[in-house]
């Protein structure tokens, strides 16, 4: 259960947090792209408009309470759970870039967030550990006991 509410807050800090970066970034004049490239002087420029923009340090922070649970998840379950199971913030992206940020989603990228939620069910339902032993305890191949 600790495991389910902390990753579940997680990926929510996670999209809102890239919700948040978007909307600031996007309000950044100047970001238009251009085929010669950013310069140094339009990078700086960049760099400090988004050090004063609010939806910039609100979607920092957000992603920074990601990775803190983030890396607290996997000091008690397995990598190849945790990982899997934060996948759904893709699709809680999908649906907030379309909601919030106004982004018209495509038919496929639809079925591709379904056959992703599809791919974290299978795997929230394998547990947070295998039954195995660590690989460092396993014996080398090779090498009979």
């Amino acid at each position: 259960m600790k495991t389910a509410v902390v990753l579940i807050t997680a990926i929510v800090a996670q999209a809102f947090g890239d919700v948040c970066l978007t909307k600031g970034m996007k309000a950044i004049a100047g970001l238009e792209s251009s085929d010669a490239g950013f310069s140094l002087l339009q990078v700086s420029h960049i760099a400090l408009q988004a050090i004063q923009s609010p939806m910039v340090w609100i979607g920092t922070l957000l992603l920074m309470v990601f990775f803190v649970l983030f890396s607290a998840a996997l000091s008690w379950a397995d990598l190849s759970f945790v990982l899997p199971a934060t996948a759904f913030g893709y699709v809680l992206n999908v649906a907030a870039g379309n909601y919030f940020l106004g982004e018209i989603v495509s038919n496929r990228r639809w079925v591709g967030a379904v056959i992703i939620t599809l791919g974290v069910l299978f795997v929230s339902r394998s547990g947070e550990h295998t039954d195995e032993a660590p690989r460092d305890e396993l014996p080398a191949p090779g090498v009979l006991e």
